[in-house]
């Protein structure tokens, strides 16, 4: 197997960045794309500020392709009473550690989960004082590897943004977008393709994120080709990506899923004609604080990526 070093990926799980709440990853991948962009082969024209929210689009060379990758994650905002109101869709664990911090410092607590005598459920947290009122919180960190696998909270998507990083050191012609918003409804990729749309002629894109194993996508069987979710991409494009991973010799498997939702479903209920197709690796434990991939998917997922930039 080949080594890889997820040093980037655990630093990147560390910055909390909840759905509306992304200025922290933002500065992150900024500070970082500064710092690491004259050691890549082409140094990319570098998009953001006024009229991109918190939204970073990376453009190299003569671009044709598009990645997006969400930077925000699921989360918890806190409400009255101690109540919790979810961010996305995390799945609720009773005694699950979350850490956020208001204006009277760092916050660390531990959810409680409560069922009332009529059956519904109640989201608390469990904390020596009240927290201000609209706090955001999120799992704690918690990285964990070994030779196989790598194991913590939010692999969805800091995985799919570590693979646009790595994949960005060897880009000759394309685009990257760092985008947000995507757990909690999306949409902030519109104006995002509508730039590179107006600017650039980009019409295909590639969506750098994780999806689930299933009865049908399994660990340690390749990155994952969605041939469709609750969405529907166009089958034109997505033929013609299968019809290129066959001819990569990479190892990659097919999903068809009823539920499920990304980036791409927001461009494909956009009013712009721009392709898409989800492309990641596999997890299990899903919204979870253990989230787990295995090591060789996560290979496939950056060849495949490195392959399909050049050949789109």
């Amino acid at each position: 197997m080949k080594q890889i070093d997820l040093d980037l990926l655990n630093k990147l799980i560390k910055v909390r960045s909840a759905s509306s709440d992304e200025f922290r990853i933002k500065k992150f991948i900024l500070d970082y794309i500064v710092n690491e962009k004259s050691t890549w082969k082409v140094e990319p024209k570098i998009i953001e500020g006024d009229g991109f929210q918190d939204c970073i689009i990376l453009v190299f060379g003569e671009p044709r392709t598009a990645i997006y990758a969400h930077m925000d994650t699921i989360g918890f905002s806190v409400g009255y009473d101690s109540e919790l109101i979810k961010i996305g869709g995390p799945k609720v664990i009773d005694g699950t550690k979350l850490v956020g911090s208001d204006s009277r410092g760092e916050i660390e607590v531990d959810l409680m989960l409560i069922e009332d005598e009529d059956g519904s459920e109640r989201i608390k947290y469990i904390f020596n004082r009240e927290i201000d009122r609209g706090t955001i919180l999120t799992f704690k960190p918690c990285f964990r590897e070994n030779d196989e696998y790598v194991q913590s909270p939010y692999l969805d998507n800091r995985l799919g943004v570590w693979n646009a990083l790595i994949v960005a050191k060897n880009l000759e012609d394309g685009a990257i977008v760092f985008s947000t918003y995507e757990e909690h409804g999306g949409n902030s990729v519109s104006f995002c393709a509508k730039y590179l749309m107006e600017n650039y002629n980009i019409y295909q894109s590639l969506i750098s994120d994780i999806t689930w194993v299933t009865s049908g996508i399994l660990h340690n069987e390749g990155v994952v080709i969605s041939m469709r979710d609750y969405n529907l991409p166009r089958k034109l494009f997505l033929n013609k990506i299968i019809d290129l991973a066959n001819q990569s010799g990479i190892k990659f498997q097919l999903e068809v899923e009823s539920t499920g939702g990304s980036d791409g479903g927001v461009l494909q209920k956009s009013y712009l004609p721009i392709d898409w197709c989800f492309i990641g690796a596999p997890e299990d434990n899903v919204h979870t604080p253990n989230e787990k991939v295995f090591k060789n998917d996560i290979i496939a997922m950056v060849d495949i990526y490195n392959f399909l930039m050049k050949k789109l």
